[in-house]
């Protein structure tokens, strides 16, 4: 049995990665394929008469770790210097907008047409406002660079402000002054929490001489994160403070106590971070995606009650978005299409107070949700992708004509 659970794990890990280096040929967002090879797997072993113990209460951890992981892969990619503060302005103001009209609007509608209390759809409704940085910034990969840069941005983003949005209003029954006072208090503990941390994990990467280090430093942050969450403070700000600190030593090198962490050789340090991190983050989110994928139901799946919640629900999605990307001057498209659920939308979910539940938002919803959002993506994506006419700017075109004539100039003399 061992040997078999050895084997069949290998396989579908290897068929992960052949799903990732596909995916840009493809345009099918690997996690599609992920969620039906699990799904396979489930009904192979039903269908062979396989006993698979219960594998539901590992689906939050994979998801905690993957969801740490992929934000500190996508703060450590990002550059930040004052030629991107225009770029961080609108990533922060199309993660947030969006977020906050989508999940007021859909608990004024839950509240209204089925009669719970504002704040319970509210709760319900937040966790499928938020954008999945675990689909959004892989499936951009293959975007322009500022298209691709803007992704990770807001993804990250959309992924930290919609888990302090959530503990929030599950955490605070009643909403006035004080909640609010505690909201921004703890905002405050948990930046000086991540500027300390930042420098004594830097310390750590720069002074460890022994053969391993990188799995220190993983587990570590884990532990700072995980201990953030028993005090309910918004742990994501930690690890992108981290992150951006890190991948941006080049810009904060010429600061004196910078250059006690050794800032030349720290880089040379982060770097093979970096490319550990995107290995371990692989793996992780694999593991999350296929397992998710196995204790899907057929019949959530084929909800035909939760189905027309689903797609209006998905309908605002991209209708907001791209309401809000024109608002702010970017490019509709292809950025309309990248507004995928998925690890942190389930993650959310999971994380909903037993109290708090409402019968509508369950296990259809947000699978249907997540599947239709990544397949409007993987449409649009392959739509966007077709060659079309080449246009030349305006400058360019006066640039050819002066050649032009240069041209005929020299010709005549």
């Amino acid at each position: 049995m061992t040997v078999a659970v050895i084997i069949t794990l290998c396989v579908l890990v290897l068929l992960a990665y052949l799903f990732d280096i596909t995916s840009s040929f493809t345009k099918i967002p690997s996690v599609i394929l992920l969620l039906l090879l699990g799904w396979l797997v489930k009904q192979g072993s039903q269908y062979l008469h396989i006993t698979i113990p219960d594998l539901t209460s590992i689906l939050p951890i994979l998801g905690t770790i993957g969801l740490i992981l992929i934000v500190l892969e996508g703060s450590l990619e990002l550059e930040l210097n004052k030629s991107k503060i225009p770029l961080v302005k609108k990533s922060f103001l199309v993660a947030l907008l969006p977020m906050l009209v989508l999940s007021f609007a859909g608990a004024f509608a839950i509240s209204s047409i089925l009669g719970y209390e504002f704040r319970i759809s509210l709760a319900n409704i937040v966790p499928l406002a938020v954008i999945s940085s675990s689909i959004a910034i892989p499936s951009a990969k293959n975007l322009s660079p500022f298209n691709k840069e803007f992704i990770t941005y807001e993804s990250s983003l959309s992924d930290i402000l919609g888990v302090i949005f959530f503990n929030f209003v599950a955490l605070n029954s009643i909403f006035n002054v004080a909640s609010v006072g505690v909201f921004f208090l703890q905002i405050g503990i948990i930046v000086v929490i991540s500027f300390l941390a930042t420098l004594g994990l830097s310390l750590l990467l720069s002074r460890i001489e022994h053969d391993i280090k990188f799995v220190p430093i993983i587990l570590l942050v884990i532990l700072i994160y995980e201990v953030s969450k028993i005090f309910h403070l918004p742990s994501l700000v930690f690890i992108l403070v981290f992150g951006l600190f890190l991948g941006n030593l080049d810009e904060l090198k010429h600061i004196k106590w910078i250059q006690k962490l050794k800032p030349v050789s720290l880089n040379k340090e982060v770097h093979k971070f970096l490319e550990f991190t995107r290995e371990i983050t692989f793996l992780v989110k694999a593991l999350f995606f296929l397992l998710f994928g196995f204790l899907i139901n057929t019949a959530d799946l084929l909800n035909t009650h939760s189905l027309a919640w689903s797609a209006a629900i998905t309908l605002s999605i991209f209708l907001v978005r791209a309401a809000q990307l024109k608002l702010s001057g970017l490019p509709v498209k292809p950025l309309v299409f990248v507004a995928p659920r998925g690890l942190i939308n389930i993650l959310l979910f999971l994380s909903l107070p037993v109290a708090l539940n409402i019968p509508l938002v369950n296990n259809s919803l947000v699978i249907q949700v997540m599947l239709l959002s990544a397949l409007v993506m993987m449409f649009g994506l392959m739509a966007g992708s077709r060659p079309a006419k080449k246009e030349v700017p305006e400058i360019e075109v006066r640039e050819i004509e002066i050649n032009h004539e240069d041209m005929e100039n020299t010709k005549e003399h």
